[in-house]
């Protein structure tokens, strides 16, 4: 069976299971997972027998050439998205629609709560996003082909790093070299921080501060492929390695190692997580680990299964993971190190491999 009708069908007995008619697909990543389509503006009703997306005359023959066989309803001009769905429920029979909690706008639910008075409007949540969590063979290999092309970026990058130039001009070149070797772009804005501005986790590069202003410069990327995504950091020392950059290093290393050894099918994502947290802590840095282990990555560059504590969720097959412990020091800086793992049948793959140990840091 094509692999996008099976996500369908996936969806269609959880939807049997609820006793949902359809469910009203809205979050752009959601829909192109169970269409194959790439464009925008364009919602899908998944029903439990029956599929309609409803898009509008921009993407016919985009539509046509993505999604063949799937029912298209071309709303006109003159009429909105949400008077189109209105109409299609109503054309469908539809008395239970399910509808994406987590998207769906509350100017919209009252829109079609209006409307659609003999059908009950039902809240969900995940439902997509929890088939989206394990890949296939294709997803894989496509998440492979992200990571080859976030490593080689970075390599050619590291190669080409003068003292002087600042984060912003590292990171406009990174984006250049993801899309030299072939991605689609980055996957999210790189970070570069250099120094004590490496205690900001998510450090947006300035035109201010540059390599050599400090002994170590965090960058984080990621790139874009077909459409899947990587999401990778390093640290790289530009100056002297001192004790304490030493000691930081070496913890959230361990930390790393020790969670990426914990990964196997049957683990919940929160004992992962305790792993590397233990390290941390037991170093005397708890406090300043202050956000989860990690996060799924596919089409979105965050997405389920979450490494974090209190998470219930138990490692499958063929989930993809970034593993991404840090400690965060004021005033000092920060050390993050992240890879992405594969859970396998029996056990872990990282799919990364670029040097990381204290050495291979030094510039």
């Amino acid at each position: 069976m094509d692999r996008i009708l099976l996500r369908r069908d996936k969806l269609r007995a959880r939807l049997a299971a609820e006793n949902l008619d359809a469910l009203l697909v809205v979050h752009p990543t959601n829909v192109g997972y169970l269409t194959g389509f790439s464009g925008d503006s364009t919602l899908l009703l998944a029903g439990r027998d029956r599929d309609v997306i409803l898009s509008d005359g921009r993407f016919t023959t985009q539509l046509e050439q993505e999604c063949p066989g799937l029912e298209a309803v071309i709303r006109p001009a003159v009429q909105s998205m949400n008077q189109a769905v209105a109409q299609t429920v109503k054309g469908l029979g539809i008395r239970r629609l399910g509808f994406e909690s987590s998207y769906l706008s509350v100017a919209d639910w009252d829109f079609l709560k209006r409307e659609l008075t003999s059908c009950d409007l039902i809240s969900t949540c995940d439902h997509v996003e929890t088939l989206r969590a394990v890949k296939d063979e294709i997803e894989i290999a496509e998440i492979r082909e992200a990571v080859a092309f976030a490593q080689h970026a970075f390599v050619k990058l590291r190669a080409s790093l003068v003292e002087g130039e600042t984060e912003k001009q590292v990171a406009d070149r990174l984006e250049a070299f993801l899309r030299e070797f072939g991605a689609t772009g980055s996957s999210f804005p790189p970070i570069v921080a250099v120094g004590r501005r490496a205690a900001l986790p998510h450090a947006r590069p300035t035109a201010e501060t540059r390599i050599g202003d400090d002994d170590f410069v965090l960058i984080d990327w990621g790139a874009t492929g077909r459409p899947y995504k990587s999401d990778l950091t390093r640290m790289v020392v530009t100056g002297k390695v001192t004790p304490e950059f030493e000691k930081v290093y070496r913890t959230v290393l361990t930390a790393q190692e020790r969670a990426i050894a914990a990964i196997r099918p049957g683990v919940k994502a929160q004992d992962v997580d305790a792993e590397a947290r233990s390290v941390i802590e037991q170093a005397g840095f708890g406090r300043f680990f202050d956000h989860g282990l990690g996060h799924g990555i596919g089409m979105d560059i965050h997405e389920a299964p979450r490494l974090r504590k209190e998470s219930p969720t138990i490692l499958e097959p063929g989930m993809v993971v970034t593993v991404e412990p840090g400690v965060y020091l004021p005033e000092w800086g920060g050390v993050r190190i992240e890879d992405d793992v594969l859970v396998t049948p029996d056990g872990c793959e990282v799919l990364s491999d670029l040097p990381k140990a204290l050495d291979a840091m030094r510039l």
